[in-house]
């Protein structure tokens, strides 16, 4: 085959499938927008009939914030939700090659990409840009609505599930509820001693002006990737 030959195949068909998953990977997140607007409001109504809640920090607060981009607070916690613009292809060593749906067809592993990420809520209230967030789970979507998830807590739809459930609405609520349950008994913890004992003047009177000295739940320790499953079933 020669050259131009092998560009127009990778343009017929890579170019075309993965600009497929795009437009699907796009209609799937404004669903997921749209869970949770539903949840948000969901969750408002039994806090308040249920437990009386009338505290507003308490409550869940949904944004969208863009095409590519929606978040979703509650407590001291903000999950923001993120689609990449980018599809993806895995590397070779990658569990996702022992699974017979992806073995039949390498152009059914591409897959678009759609990322939860934890913050907690004051950094985004007082603009503290060098606090941290942590990855807690994220949704592989292929051209056929084929899924799987790897994360925090992610029990189900794991990789040797992939090529049997599409993505469904009842699928989106299953993976925030189990991002929004992690992220809840994920506590900030107090950083080593060692880590703190020095600062600088800027640091101390940035502070107390903005309260922006630097924050992570897991500041100063090892973020271990406790279940993100990638099993080899």
């Amino acid at each position: 085959m020669g050259m131009e030959q092998q560009i127009l195949k990778c343009l017929s068909e890579k170019a075309s499938v993965k600009a497929s998953i795009y437009d699907r990977c796009l209609d799937l997140f404004n669903q997921l927008k749209e869970v949770l607007s539903e949840m948000s409001n969901d969750f408002n109504d039994m806090l308040e009939t249920e437990i009386g809640n009338t505290n507003r920090r308490i409550k869940l607060e949904y944004r969208d914030k863009g095409k590519f981009e929606a978040e979703l607070k509650f407590a001291d916690d903000v999950l923001v939700f993120s689609m990449h613009t980018d599809i993806f292809q895995f590397d070779r060593d990658h569990s996702i090659w022992k699974n017979p749906y992806a073995k039949e067809d390498k152009l059914n592993t591409y897959c678009g990409v759609i990322s939860v990420y934890n913050f907690l809520s004051d950094s985004f209230k007082y603009n503290r840009n060098d606090d941290l967030g942590y990855l807690v789970a994220r949704m592989f979507v292929n051209r056929e609505s084929y899924f799987f998830v790897e994360g925090k807590r992610q029990k189900r739809r794991q990789i040797s599930a992939f090529g049997k459930f599409k993505v469904t609405k009842e699928e989106l609520v299953a993976f925030v509820q189990s991002a929004m349950a992690y992220t809840l008994e994920f506590d900030l913890l107090v950083p080593p001693y060692d880590l703190v004992k020095v600062t600088t003047v800027d640091q101390i009177n940035t502070k107390i002006e903005n309260s922006k000295m630097k924050t992570g739940k897991r500041m100063g320790y090892k973020y271990n990737s406790d279940d993100v499953l990638e099993d080899n079933e």
